[in-house]
């Protein structure tokens, strides 16, 4: 599949995969150990804690995939169409998004796992919202897709086949942006423990605002056209 996304959500998908790097690694190393930006491993400890009828667990578990499928949710009401277009529904996402991960700091710092759940809602809000205006093409929040796409085309080098570089580069860019986060959060959270969610935070609110400003300059070329 061709990968013909305008710049503007390249570098926008590359700074929400460092988000969701930086999340996911406060998550892990803070709460429960628990990460929150994906629901495979989550997904994995509900079976083990079932087996072993460890109800706490199941309960948090189970709240963690609520809370991200509930993100995604909010994000198809809010964006409602798979259309890439400039407009102000994805500015309202990703201000949520960086509500969300605020207001998260407090409950994580309380023990609370309130904390863990606003955060992986952040996480499926985002997610939600990429993969929608991409088509299914990226996902920001987890890398199981990229690394699949980066065998794929390392298997039809192999064989000769044409290469999709820039469906492989934009897998490889998510890929060391999420990787970037982790390594981010994992040095704030050393430093400032659940505070460091407020740099994502910072980061999720800047991104939303450069698409605000160049939606505006889009918007003012367009009418300029016309």
């Amino acid at each position: 599949m061709t990968v013909s996304l305008p710049r503007w959500v390249w570098i926008g998908a590359v700074t929400l995969a460092c988000i969701g790097g930086m999340v996911n690694v406060v998550g892990y190393l803070g709460f429960e150990h628990q990460a929150v930006s994906h629901l495979t491993g989550t997904t994995s400890l509900l079976g083990a804690a079932l087996a072993q009828g460890d109800w706490r667990a199941v309960v948090h578990l189970w709240g963690v995939l609520i809370a991200f499928c509930t993100g995604a949710m909010l994000s198809g009401l809010i964006v409602q169409d798979a259309t890439l277009r400039l407009g102000r529904r994805y500015g309202v996402v990703l201000a949520l998004e960086a509500a969300l991960l605020v207001a998260a700091v407090p409950l994580f710092e309380g023990g609370s796992i309130w904390g863990a759940l606003l955060a992986a809602m952040a996480c499926g809000l985002q997610n939600a919202m990429v993969t929608t205006f991409s088509g299914a093409i990226v996902r920001t929040t987890h890398l199981s897709g990229m690394f699949t796409d980066l065998g794929i085309g390392l298997g039809h080098l192999l064989r000769g086949m044409p290469l999709p570089t820039r469906r492989l580069a934009l897998s490889g860019l998510i890929i060391g942006g999420f990787l970037a986060g982790g390594i981010i959060g994992a040095w704030l959270f050393a430093l400032f423990r659940y505070k460091a969610l407020f740099a994502p935070a910072l980061l999720t609110g800047s991104t939303g605002i450069g698409y605000m400003l160049y939606r505006h300059v889009m918007l003012r070329g367009e009418r300029a056209a016309s």
